[in-house]
């Protein structure tokens, strides 16, 4: 916990509640496109559509056209769940022998061992096969009313403005500047005159600077006029392949042609009075799942959240994590997955979307590619770069991603959950539906209640403003440290949900995220 922060700061964000539609994004401008569809007579699919596209512009260091990531899409009538997937694989030329070992641990998000040069981190080297394409417009052709190319509008027009930089993104920025700065084509994005992009201090109208992306704007308009497919065997295709093989990499024409986002069936599982829908097998549903099935053989939950229950949160993480290391991964070459964004939409009707895309790592590859402007992910650093496990590298594999969109049912109601943040995700979206189901809570207390995390390691975190109770119970079974709920870093994800009550819908952000919100259409 950093001690130069405010002890006496108070931060809430107070759910949205509508009698109509509600989209809750990570980016207030990506959720204002989304709103605006349901305002035009979109449904849910068609605003998570348009958010998701919209955010590889507002919030590109965190997802967008080069990335992949998965949805689940609930009907309001019959209480169908749909899953589509569209994760990251890695390309059918990729040699582990071109990765070997450097010794010493990677800095990044995992702590695998390092490789040499970061060329599973950084680069051409990096770039799996992207899928967010393919999965938007497969979502859209089978369970949305609107065209691709109306779903692109927002994001076009967004690009063609230039995304205004405030604290915020001038710290995105200034975090990973020194990485950023190895590539001509982002640095020029990025970096003008060789540093960070910064507000002024004396702010005036208009005052901000801009982060231009025209190649973007370009792509995104060749997109909605040749079509989806483009992206991947047309001349959007060729441009990436090319580009990328340039950079060193070996995504090729083939991997992005033979590419196909797949639907799926969900994981269902009843949890209390709950039926819950992950999409399996590759996410961090299947781990969610396990966790929950241990809380679920445990005493029944009081009044409130109390120190056994955040025990039992622990000790639920820390078994399924334990499984998920020695047992996940694709263990055969397949079809083709944390800088994550997730958005979540309720339309008026009850339809819900839970969706989680990504880019990886922040700012994925660190590579924009100069002929189409698109950053790439780096989905090759999900592998385990030592041989002989379970997700070990190998070629046309898909990658194991942390990512956990969920979608419950209860007697009274339904939601829709996910967050971002790497393995920080899956034990805040079992929290967050343990607040939802074991103790009734509305969206607004559930978001702005104290979590933990437990993500794959010995370490307990506890939010500090946890009871004191908590707090020593916690530390006494698990050497537990404190740490503040802040903006930056996040030592817990960035959680994001809708809710249906009683023909009312709630929608709630991560209160301490500076730009996520939650918005509600405007024609009702």
């Amino acid at each position: 916990m950093s001690i130069n922060q405010s002890r006496g700061q108070t931060v809430i964000k107070p759910a949205v509640e509508s009698a109509g539609g509600i989209v809750v994004s990570q980016s207030r401008i990506a959720a204002e496109a989304g709103a605006s569809v349901l305002s035009a007579g979109g449904n849910a699919v068609d605003a998570a559509v348009a958010t998701a596209l919209a955010l590889g512009v507002t919030e590109p260091w965190m997802s967008g056209l080069g990335g992949g990531g998965a949805m689940l899409i609930a009907h309001p009538n019959d209480g169908r769940v749909e899953a589509i997937d569209f994760g990251m694989a890695a390309p059918r030329h990729l040699d582990p022998a071109d990765y070997p070992l450097a010794g010493g641990v990677s800095q990044d998000l995992f702590g695998w061992p390092r490789v040499v040069d970061d060329r599973n981190l950084l680069g051409g080297t990096a770039i799996a096969v992207p899928g967010q394409v393919a999965g938007l417009s497969l979502a859209l052709e089978r369970f949305g009313t609107w065209p691709w190319h109306r779903t692109l509008e927002p994001a076009i027009a967004l690009a063609d403005q230039g995304l205004s930089v405030d604290w915020y993104a001038a710290l995105m920025v200034a975090t990973s500047a020194r990485d950023l700065d190895r590539f001509a084509s982002t640095r020029a994005i990025y970096l003008p005159d060789g540093y960070p992009p910064a507000p002024a201090w004396v702010a005036r109208p208009a005052s901000e600077p801009l982060i231009r992306q025209p190649a973007l704007a370009r792509t995104l308009r060749r997109l909605a006029d040749a079509g989806p497919r483009d992206f991947y065997d047309g001349e959007t295709a060729r441009a990436i392949a090319s580009d990328v093989q340039a950079a060193g990499g070996t995504l090729s024409g083939e991997d992005l042609n033979r590419y196909r986002a797949r639907q799926i069936e969900p994981q269902i599982q009843t949890y209390r009075t709950a039926t819950l829908h992950v999409v399996p097998p590759l996410t961090g549903g299947p781990t969610l799942m396990r966790a929950l099935a241990q809380l679920a053989e445990g005493p029944q939950p009081g009044a409130a959240p109390d120190a056994a229950t955040y025990v039992g949160y622990a000790e639920a993480m820390r078994e399924a994590f334990a499984r998920r290391f020695r047992t996940m991964g694709d263990s055969a070459a397949g079809d083709g997955a944390e800088c994550t964004s997730h958005l979540a939409v309720v339309d008026r009707d009850g339809m819900m979307v839970a969706l989680t895309q990504t880019l990886l790592s922040v700012f994925g590859s660190k590579l924009v590619l100069p002929s189409t402007g698109i950053l790439m992910n780096n989905g090759v650093y999900w592998f385990d770069p030592e041989a002989g496990r379970p997700n070990s590298l190998g070629p046309g594999k898909r990658c194991l991603a942390n990512y956990c969109p969920l979608i419950g049912r209860t007697a009274d109601g339904s939601f829709a959950l996910g967050a971002s943040g790497g393995r920080k995700i899956i034990p805040a979206v079992l929290q967050l539906t343990s607040f939802l189901v074991d103790f009734r809570m509305g969206l607004d207390d559930a978001f702005h209640r104290p979590r933990i995390d437990v993500s794959g390691t010995d370490l307990v975190v506890a939010d500090d403003d946890l009871d004191a109770e908590v707090r020593a119970a916690l530390s006494a079974r698990f050497g537990a440290i404190d740490a503040r709920r802040a903006a930056f870093p996040y030592h817990f994800a960035c959680a994001g949900g809708v809710q249906r009550r009683g023909g009312r819908n709630y929608g709630a952000n991560e209160k301490m995220s500076a730009w996520g919100d939650a918005v509600a259409e405007t024609a009702v």
